[in-house]
């Protein structure tokens, strides 16, 4: 059984720059092993001589044999990681948390929204759906950005607009020039859907305060709280729910999340030092 404290070795097999400050870093395992993950998972990325982060995946689950990480560079960590090129290696411990629950979606109506780098964690949910599509009824992805410059996975999000069987919307809060799509927050999307409640699921990632507007968006329109699940991001040091540092009330969002429904976690927003 593998050690859950010892990273393994990983190859950088190929890097894209997404945005500026952005890049997608394909691994492979160095001894070959397959990987085992779920979709809204995540995996504990460590460099040698900067340290570690807690790192969603964002690759297709089916692919095995490599997994997949979008990253910003926002700090000393993640700046070193941005900075790999291929061939590098780098250390993995994972994969750790409650992923999104794909089983439960099916034979519903899917509402999956996403803001900012909040659209990396739900990809391979995507990947599922799109991979299963006769296993669901209405899907629609709501896609929210600070402005056009920053949109994420552009030429993917292309090709998903181009099926006849989604709906997909991608709104930005300000935009010059030549845009000719929504400007807006991504959850004043919501009303607009006309949802049906009794068989709607709906899943959200992105900054929490454009996750907060978004769940009483969709409680608005009548989904129940406990089929609204949200990907909470908080600080993850140990991932293996020791350290304390994701502590969020009596949960730690590393074990028993990052995925959880807002069910369990309505009462703990309304606290501010939680």
């Amino acid at each position: 059984m593998l050690d859950p404290w010892v990273p393994r070795l990983y190859r950088v097999t190929s890097v894209i720059r997404e945005l500026a400050d952005t890049v997608s870093l394909e691994l492979r395992s160095a001894d070959g092993s397959l990987n085992s993950l779920e979709a809204g998972q995540f995996n504990m990325l460590y460099t040698f001589g900067v340290g570690e982060a807690a790192i969603s995946v964002s690759g297709d689950p089916s692919q095995r044999d490599r997994v997949v990480h979008t990253v910003r560079a926002v700090g000393a960590v993640s700046r070193a990681i941005t900075a790999l090129q291929a061939g590098a290696t780098l250390g993995v411990r994972g994969p750790f948390g409650r992923g999104w629950p794909v089983g439960f979606t099916q034979q519903h109506d899917l509402v999956i929204v996403a803001g900012g780098l909040g659209l990396a964690p739900l990809r391979p949910m995507i990947y599922r759906v799109l991979q299963r599509r006769d296993r669901y009824r209405r899907v629609v992805i709501l896609i929210g950005m600070r402005n056009p410059e920053e949109i994420l996975y552009r030429p993917e999000i292309e090709r998903w607009r181009s099926r006849l069987d989604i709906e997909l919307e991608v709104t930005v809060d300000r935009a010059e020039g030549v845009w000719r799509g929504h400007v807006g927050v991504v959850p004043a999307l919501i009303p607009r859907l006309g949802l049906e409640p009794a068989s709607t699921v709906a899943m959200v990632c992105g900054p929490e305060v454009m996750m907060r507007f978004a769940a009483n968006a969709l409680r608005d329109a009548g989904i129940p709280a406990e089929r609204i699940f949200l990907s909470m991001e908080r600080n993850m040091k140990c991932a293996l729910g020791l350290c304390g540092h994701c502590q969020f009330g009596p949960a730690f969002v590393c074990k028993d999340g990052p995925v959880m429904p807002l069910s369990r976690i309505a009462s703990l927003w309304q606290h501010r030092e939680i």
